[in-house]
């Protein structure tokens, strides 16, 4: 935004440019990747709508996790331990599954 510009007097300067704004309640985002997702807690979400393109824009804290959903399982599977055992242990192990398991059963 421009700084000393009334926000409603932007939007219709948008609106008039055929750039549509739009807020979007969102309780956590999560961008999943090949390296491990990211995860948006308190995320603030604006749907930006320009020549018939959409895009985000999203603001809040970001936690990155270097595992993914499928490993939790898998090392609460082959540990014997719960989902939540599970992701302590990869966190702590940063993402490592092997050591997760070992780390795990050999307590």
């Amino acid at each position: 935004m421009l700084p000393n510009m009334n926000p409603k007097m932007m939007k219709m300067a948008m609106k008039k440019m055929g750039i549509k704004q739009e807020d979007i309640e969102a309780n956590e985002v999560i961008i999943k990747s090949t390296h491990g997702d990211l995860i948006i807690k308190n995320p603030n979400v604006v749907k930006i709508t320009m020549g018939g393109e959409d895009s985000f824009q999203i603001t809040g804290i970001v936690e990155e996790m270097s595992y993914k959903e499928d490993d939790v399982k898998t090392v609460a599977e082959q540990a014997g331990v719960s989902e939540d055992k599970a992701k302590e242990a990869l966190e702590e192990t940063q993402g490592d599954l092997a050591e997760a398991i070992m780390k795990l059963t050999q307590a």
